[in-house]
């Protein structure tokens, strides 16, 4: 079992190296979300330790994404995303405290919306760069 997770977690480590910026900001959201739904379960099944370890990382992607905020660049989106993420991180410490489903079930909404979202942009991006020639001068 762990000869297998190590593979798993090579494969992971690969796939971060080699993503561009967009899909590492889809892969982070991906991360939190699914962090919010194990807390969730560990709740559910008394486990505080796991519920508290989740909360955690989610936590730290919530703050990872903050901290990566442009607002030169992103101007009032980037406030936008950053009152959010502020949101995101009262909710969790709430949650951790008060041991709250509804809490991590909000931050959970939050993030998803946000993914979509992002997703929506991404493709966007990427039909637009596919409908640009490559490499033709003039």
């Amino acid at each position: 079992m762990n000869g297998n997770n190590g593979g798993a977690n090579q494969y992971r480590q690969m796939q971060i190296k080699t993503a561009s910026k967009p899909q590492i900001l889809l892969m982070l959201y991906e991360a939190a979300i699914q962090n919010l739904k194990k807390a969730q379960e560990a709740l559910e099944k008394k486990d505080l330790a796991t519920k508290g370890v989740c909360i955690g990382k989610a936590h730290d992607i919530v703050n990872e994404l903050t901290a990566t905020l442009n607002f030169e660049v992103g101007g009032a989106v980037a406030r936008d995303l950053e009152r959010l993420y502020n949101f995101c991180t009262e909710q969790l410490v709430k949650a951790n405290i008060e041991n709250s489903v509804d809490c991590l079930k909000a931050v959970q909404k939050t993030l998803e919306t946000l993914l979509e979202g992002w997703r929506a942009a991404v493709i966007q991006v990427n039909k637009e760069s596919a409908g640009k020639p490559t490499g033709t001068s003039g």
